[in-house]
């Protein structure tokens, strides 16, 4: 298993955290997410073998909910979509 760490934009609150978990937990190959609020910072867990597909996978789906890496284009339609992931990961986490 090798560990890997993103650090993502537009990361606000544990309603944001919780999409995050779920997002990167959905992939296949990905285990022990943590999600740091203070630092922006998710980091995992993965296959050695898979770390490469899995990373690119984690991107695209922190990207499509609102939350691209710091580096990339933080886009006004990523904004919005952050707060929507985030009511969503609120919803879900008080379930």
């Amino acid at each position: 298993m090798q560990t890997h760490e993103l650090h993502i934009q537009n990361l606000k609150c544990n309603g944001c955290a919780s999409t995050v978990r779920n997002k990167v937990s959905a992939i296949p190959g990905i285990q022990e997410v943590v999600v740091d609020l203070e630092t922006h910072r998710v980091q995992f867990s993965a296959a050695d073998a898979d770390i490469e597909a899995v990373l690119v996978q984690a991107k695209h789906a922190l990207k499509a909910a609102g939350y691209p890496e710091v580096g990339d284009d933080n886009t006004l339609a990523n904004k919005a979509m952050s707060y929507v992931s985030c009511a969503i990961g609120r919803i879900e986490g008080a379930e």
